[in-house]
């Protein structure tokens, strides 16, 4: 029988779905599963968008243009004019989703074998698509000890090598809701040019900043030429299933790259970009509002894991995620066994296991990703599952201990 390829083999398993199958079968026996694994925002997808896809009148869902729908592309520009001026609707590309973002942007950035500096811990499926390009990435590790703080610039600077082609920043940051201010921003963009590489920065979290504002490297005119900006309107219009993402550059041999691989593809999805477009033109008070909403739970969060002993923990500048470290060896065990062995008054909790948000998996092995995505009332009641369980889990472990 002919095997599998290697690269279907090596590829890593998504931390934060990896535990499916357990949620799965807690459900089955009637346990409630509160869900702080996923960043699936609970707040309603805008309902004039949704009005808009119900009264399409399209009677043939025909292909459309390879980089996307003009309007929808327009509606970005737009949008992003309160970051930078001077984009334009042709630096613009519709993706299927920022996962598809991702994809483009190290397909036209590196070559098989180049190498990505990001800082860990970041988005899991980074590792994914890196090894689906044969790209490496090398970690820059943060810690949680100072809140997951961008390393210096000579800290990048000594990871640079012949091989190496790009800093992937995620700013703010996927699992840590940390925030490059403009900054920090500067100082990477000016060692990029010094060294000649591209700066690409997933930028899907930009709305959901809390006490600071927030910088696109796009509003940097002088590095244009090496920025990619990854997009999507996932989180910020809840609307994870349209599968719509952008990737933005003024690159234009990237831009002639992208263009490649979006007609492989053919094109985006219709009834996701219809969607999208209107989100965009009529969303802006929405924003408002689901901003208000994640502030009010990010303080439920924060105050929350404050009471719980053992646990270490910070208030996260940005995004709607937490890396918080349990009083636990080893937090896939305890994630496992929240799934398949314990309920609290029939609930129990879903988190995300932190090692596969790092390279070095050992670094993440007692923490957890939270995602503050439920309402403040689910959110209360989660972190009380999550007490009752930390301290049955010890006296678990304990009892085994004394045999």
């Amino acid at each position: 029988m002919p095997r599998v390829s290697d690269r279907g083999v090596v590829l890593n398993q998504s931390p934060i779905r990896s535990l499916i199958p357990y949620a799965r079968a807690a459900k089955a026996r009637g346990i409630e599963v509160l869900h702080l694994n996923i960043g699936q925002p609970d707040i309603h997808t805008p309902p004039q968008g949704l009005d808009i896809i119900r009264q399409d009148d399209t009677t043939i869902v025909s292909y459309g243009p390879s980089e996307g729908l003009p309007a929808l592309r327009s509606a970005v520009c737009q949008y992003y004019s309160k970051y930078t001026s001077g984009l334009s609707q042709e630096d613009v590309y519709v993706t299927t989703g920022a996962s598809e973002a991702i994809q483009f942007a190290l397909m036209t950035t590196c070559n098989e074998g180049d190498e990505i500096i990001v800082p860990e811990p970041f988005y899991a499926n980074y590792i994914g698509f890196a090894q689906a390009c044969s790209v490496t990435i090398v970690p820059a590790t943060t810690t949680l000890e100072e809140q997951f703080s961008l390393p210096s610039p000579e800290v990048f600077a000594k990871l640079i090598t012949a091989k190496t082609k790009a800093i992937f920043l995620c700013n703010p940051g996927n699992p840590t809701g940390k925030l490059y201010d403009r900054e920090e921003l500067a100082s990477i963009l000016s060692m990029a040019r010094q060294h000649d590489l591209f700066v690409i920065v997933d930028e899907v979290y930009k709305e959901f900043c809390y006490d600071l504002s927030f910088t696109s490297c796009l509003s940097f005119d002088q590095y244009a030429d090496r920025v990619v900006v990854i997009d999507s309107v996932s989180k910020l219009f809840s609307a994870c299933g349209a599968r719509v993402g952008f990737l933005i550059t003024r690159n234009e041999a990237i831009k002639a790259a992208v263009i490649k691989y979006a007609q492989l593809r053919l094109c985006p999805p219709y009834h996701g970009q219809i969607l999208a477009q209107s989100c965009y033109e009529l969303g802006g008070e929405y924003i408002v509002q689901a901003v208000a909403e994640y502030r009010k739970r990010r303080q439920i969060l924060h105050e929350g894991l404050a009471q719980i002993p053992g646990l270490k923990s910070y208030l996260p500048d940005a995004a709607f995620y937490n890396v918080v470290e349990l009083p636990v060896e080893n937090t896939m065990d305890f994630c496992r066994w929240l799934l398949a062995e314990y309920d609290h008054e029939g609930k129990t909790v879903m988190l995300a296991p932190a090692a596969g948000f790092y390279h070095n998996q050992e670094l993440g092995r007692r923490q957890v990703r939270i995602a503050y995505v439920l309402n403040g009332d689910r959110l209360r009641a989660a972190l009380n599952i999550l007490s009752h369980a930390l301290e049955a889990y010890a006296s678990r472990h304990q009892s085994v201990a004394l045999g």
